[in-house]
Parts: structure tokens; C-alpha cells; sequence
């Protein structure tokens, strides 16, 4: 049992899969993490900045640029003109409600996780540490056993690969999705998240998912983890 599963889970993430941003949680103790939370795409209606450039030996400047651009902005300009036009008593009786709100949600979640992408690479790999480091062995028996487990997660997934903390059983779990709104683990907090949709990867590799993938563990930041930073 860690020493404060409450602490971790208000400094470790304010997401959750499927029903975007849950700040009580982040906000609930800490103020820090409320200002975390305020500077998403979903609060402002702007992209967070892109914090690399280019990751040396991983991803390209050119491809960290169009994934950021075009993806995630694009993403988060579909999200606010959907949820803009859901709010005209039109959308109501339009035939294409359904059709709107099921984008609504998977634009949304596609903005969560890919703040959470770009904000958790690092140009130099780290460990986690304390209260996250004993979860992981306890879970998966060694940080190696739960990187092998998420890798293999990554090759399988054709839209993501999520570590997510679970706060009804306090469990981890290593989750692979083909869609932004599907395979979601409700109520979990996704803590890293691997973009495995083609676009993360193709200029520099082409193909090549598997390689990206492997080389993706070794680039994660795990004091933006635990941080809960984006």
C-alpha cells in the first residue's frame, strides 16, 4: 500500500479518460494543480505550447511540428466548433445530433491525451520514483516488467497506449486503444499516454511503428508524471 493514494492521485493527474479533465480532483487540496489544469486546450480554447522541439535520436522537428499542428490543434479546433454548435437549440433536432456528440467526446479526449504526450517526453530519460516507482513494482514486479508490458501494449494499439491509475482498486494498468473513445477504463487517470496512430511517427519512420515504440519508453519524463505537469 503506498503512504497517501489520495496525495498521488490529486498531484499525479487531473484526467479522465472518456470524461476529459476532472479538476475537483486535481483542485481539491492543491492550488498548484488547479493552475496546471486551467492551462489546457479544453480551458482556454488555445494549444499549450510545444515543449521539445525536436527529441534528439526519437522525433524529428518536422514531425513534432505537424503532429502538434495539425493533429492536436486540429483536434482541438474540432472540439470547439462541435461543442460550440452543441449549444444552438438547432442541434437538437438536427438528424446529426448523435453524430456530433460521440466527435465531441472523441475530439476532446484526443486534446487530453495529446497534452499529455508532448508535455511527458524528455529529451533525457529518468525513473519514477518513491510512491509511483513501489506501484509499478508491486503491479508488474519491476519498472522492466511494466515497460515490456507497455510496449507491448504500444504495438498492438492503433490509436493509443495509456499507463492509467484506477482510483477504485488503486490498481495501474497498461491500456491499448484504437480510438480516442474507445477501450476507456472509466474513472482512470491516464499518467503517460503513447500516440501510436501513424501520424505520431510516420516522417521519421515511416513503417516502422515497432521501432518507435521501443524507442518511445526511453524518452518518457517521469518527473512531468508525477508532477501531474502538461
Amino acid at each position: 500500500m503506498i503512504s497517501s493514494r489520495r496525495t498521488f492521485l490529486l498531484t499525479s493527474s487531473g484526467a479522465a479518460l472518456g470524461t476529459f479533465y476532472a479538476p475537483g480532483l486535481a483542485a481539491a487540496d492543491s492550488a498548484d494543480s488547479q493552475t496546471t489544469w486551467a492551462a489546457s486546450g479544453l480551458a482556454t480554447g488555445s494549444p499549450i505550447p510545444l515543449r521539445n522541439k525536436s527529441i534528439p535520436d526519437f522525433l524529428s522537428e518536422k514531425q513534432l511540428a505537424i503532429h502538434h499542428t495539425s493533429h492536436y490543434g486540429g483536434a482541438l479546433r474540432g472540439y470547439s466548433t462541435l461543442d460550440d454548435s452543441l449549444q444552438s437549440e438547432t442541434a437538437f433536432a438536427s438528424n446529426a445530433l448523435a453524430s456530433m456528440l460521440r466527435s465531441r467526446v472523441s475530439k476532446g479526449n484526443s486534446v487530453i491525451l495529446h497534452e499529455i504526450y508532448f508535455a511527458r517526453l524528455a529529451v533525457e530519460a529518468n525513473k519514477p520514483q518513491g510512491d509511483l516507482a513501489a506501484m509499478i513494482r508491486k503491479r508488474f514486479g519491476s519498472f522492466e516488467k511494466w515497460e515490456a508490458d507497455f510496449v507491448a501494449a504500444g504495438k498492438s494499439a492503433a490509436g493509443w497506449a495509456l499507463l492509467v491509475h484506477h482510483p477504485v482498486n488503486g490498481k495501474l494498468y497498461n491500456v491499448a486503444s484504437d480510438e480516442h473513445a474507445v477501450s476507456v477504463l472509466w474513472m482512470a487517470t491516464p499518467l503517460v499516454a503513447m500516440d501510436t496512430y501513424e501520424h505520431a511517427f510516420y516522417l521519421d519512420y515511416e513503417n516502422r511503428k515497432a521501432q518507435y515504440v521501443e524507442k518511445f519508453v526511453a524518452h518518457i519524463d517521469w518527473q512531468a508524471v508525477q508532477s501531474g505537469a502538461i
